[in-house]
């Protein structure tokens, strides 16, 4: 049994930058994790994994800047069970104000067959000698077995006993594989707690696979569990983590069944997060998505709407205010300076300097001549697009053409700067965004497919924001790109252009990651 006083405080884990990442197609640049640390920070979680420190050197910096950078949040890094990875791991969180090291290590039969190749007392071994020596780094010990949910209990309880023993204060029970059924995924927690003794949190990792990541996740808080590890938006490996605002607001709004827990985060913020890391990633929200979606607050039955005019409790269980999702505020035009531009982004939270403030300023300048007034919305998408691009892009768009008509190929023309140097090139293609694609191939060389493409619009009316993400592959490696514009096409535009920076940035860190 856990000794001491049940904790009434259940910890928000996030796991966005590092779990979150590791969805398809993600693949976000320093300033972005950045962005969003600062921003989960205001939301007010309890930790957040800044990433794998030893997966590759922009990993280990990300997270570093990171460690240096946000306060507030313990800054937590992962690791595996090699000595090495945990003192780069060290290496990476050790200037936070509070920091954690995570370890983990396969304990489920498939995985030590299959992947690595380790007995039971080899494993048992390992966690021994790595939590033992996370111990010595740092105070603070995260142990997680990995897919624990298709690991026998008694070789889960031994695994679990060590850590404790070696020192890990928060021991977590992975749903690697999204296996777990809520009750029986709860009865496993309480088994634990149960069976492995010692001072410790229990904490769960869920994930989506059978779309029950957040059930399972408020089932284990129920029984026991006072950390719950989760993405924003539930993005994720496969079919995501339990998303954090619906964990969340599962516990506010259900504080019947959940005896007074409480969270540290500010709700009225879960919005704001949730747009900033869906422009970021490129990742949309679905429109019916809980909590954050565009649909989560409308109605369309006569019924409903009857029901909600009279008293909006009648058909809603969530104050839409309390989790930001009221109508922007903060409305600017072309006729606004760079000092109310600057306070406008302070007032919501992002505070940019230098090259990053004039590039952002002069975008906003460009679009507010279409637009006659930009929301808090579109200056959130206006600095979401232009992060990425304060980086050194290879390729940038001097101008461009598309011309189409009904039962004849689109033709596209584009001016390029390609490191400086001035080039220009035709195509056609199935329709503008096809014709744009590849001309920008044929301009850079760069051959890649078009795997995803969406369009949204940031705010309404005939004057709004269209943004656009699109995902493309070129030899093995995916990345996403975005871009934002009152024209659709050049919003397609940009966001090709975005993804094909992303795309020479990674091949170029991951050329002097294998030189020597």
């Amino acid at each position: 049994m856990v000794e001491g006083v049940v904790n009434e405080r259940v910890r928000i884990f996030d796991t966005t930058l590092r779990d979150g990442e590791q969805a398809p197609g993600i693949s976000l640049d320093p300033l972005e994790k950045l962005e969003i640390a600062e921003q989960l920070a205001r939301l007010g979680v309890d930790v957040i994994e800044a990433g794998f420190p030893v997966a590759s050197q922009g990993d280990f910096e990300a997270v570093q800047a990171i460690a240096r950078s946000v306060h507030g949040p313990v800054i937590c890094g992962l690791s595996r069970t090699h000595l090495s990875d945990i003192e780069r791991c060290y290496e990476a969180v050790r200037d936070a104000e509070r920091h954690r090291i995570h370890v983990f290590i396969s304990t489920s039969p498939t995985h030590l067959e299959h992947m690595l190749h380790l007995s039971e007392h080899q494993v048992v071994e390992e966690v021994r000698r790595a939590v033992g020596r996370a111990r010595e780094l740092v105070e603070d010990v995260e142990f997680s077995p990995q897919d624990a949910t298709r690991t026998p209990l008694d070789f889960l309880y031994r695994v679990l006993q060590v850590a404790v023993d070696e020192g890990a204060s928060t021991i977590n029970i992975p749903d690697t594989v999204g296996f777990g059924i809520p009750w029986d995924f709860a009865r496993m927690i309480e088994s634990v707690r149960e069976e492995v003794r010692g001072s410790y949190v229990i904490s769960c990792h869920c994930h989506n696979d059978l779309g029950l990541a957040t059930a399972n996740s408020l089932a284990a808080v129920q029984a026991g569990a006072r950390q719950v590890e989760c993405c924003i938006n539930g993005i994720g490996e496969r079919a995501g983590n339990a998303s954090l605002e619906e964990v969340v607001m599962g516990l506010r709004v259900r504080q019947d069944l959940f005896g007074g827990l409480t969270t540290g985060i500010d709700t009225r913020e879960l919005a704001r997060t949730s747009r900033l890391v869906s422009r970021l990633t490129g990742y949309p929200v679905q429109y019916n998505k809980a909590v954050v979606g565009r649909n989560a607050f409308a109605h369309e039955s006569g019924i409903h709407q009857h029901g909600v005019l009279q008293d909006r409790s009648t058909y809603e269980v969530i104050d839409a205010a309390s989790v930001g999702q009221e109508g922007a505020q903060i409305v600017l035009g072309k006729h606004s300076g760079r000092h109310a531009f600057r306070d406008a982004l302070s007032r919501i939270g992002l505070h940019l300097e230098g090259d990053a403030l004039n590039a952002t300023f002069q975008r906003f300048k460009e679009l507010a001549d279409r637009k006659v007034e930009l929301s808090e919305a579109d200056l959130e998408a206006i600095v979401a697009e232009e992060l990425g691009m304060t980086l050194t892009d290879r390729y940038e768009l001097v101008a461009y053409a598309v011309e189409a008509a009904t039962g004849r190929e689109a033709q596209a023309t584009a001016t390029l700067l390609i490191n400086g140097e001035r080039v220009e090139a035709t195509a056609r293609g199935n329709g503008m965004v096809d014709a744009l694609g590849r001309v920008f191939a044929r301009a850079t060389g760069v051959e890649a497919r078009l795997t995803g493409f969406s369009v949204s619009s940031v705010t309404s009316g005939v004057d709004a924001l269209g943004a656009v993400s699109v995902t493309i592959e070129a030899g093995g490696r995916e990345v996403s790109g975005r871009g934002v514009s009152t024209d659709i096409v050049e919003a397609s535009a940009r966001a090709l252009l975005n993804a094909l920076n992303r795309l020479a940035r990674a091949r170029a860190k991951a050329s002097n990651e294998e030189t020597p």
